[in-house]
């Protein structure tokens, strides 16, 4: 795979990347530099250690990187739960993302053990 911006797993990453961006534009001003902010650094970080991990030529690099996008999601619903709880979103806008946040996951998993199994493959 040439880069990693071939991987499904980070176009699902992107997908939900532009949803919550443009859904954060709708937040309170007052939650700019609380709930957004925070919001806007878990999300992005998802895609972006896709492509560092991706970019290390190093399975295991790249599995531990894989691993941290995967917190990272998971971070990002937590978050989403906060704007639920605080009535910045509705129950809707929740369960869309829920859909959104399994879909990536189960990529995000399934490409952790497609480079568990090609580590050791390589002996590595």
């Amino acid at each position: 795979m040439a880069s990693f911006t071939d991987l499904d797993v980070w176009k699902k990453a992107r997908e939900i990347r532009i949803y919550i961006s443009e859904l954060v534009k709708s937040f309170p001003k007052e939650e700019i530099f609380r709930l957004s902010d925070q919001i806007i650094r878990s999300f992005r970080s998802i895609g972006n250690n896709l492509a560092e991990g991706h970019g290390r030529y190093n399975y295991q690099d790249n599995i531990r990187f894989c691993v941290m996008a995967r917190g990272s999601l998971s971070e990002t619903l937590d978050h989403m739960l906060i704007a639920l709880d605080e009535n910045i979103i509705a129950i809707e806008v929740l369960e869309s993302f829920q859909i959104e946040h399994d879909n990536c996951l189960k990529l995000i998993n399934g490409y952790i053990q497609y480079l568990k199994k090609k580590k050791s493959e390589m002996g590595a």
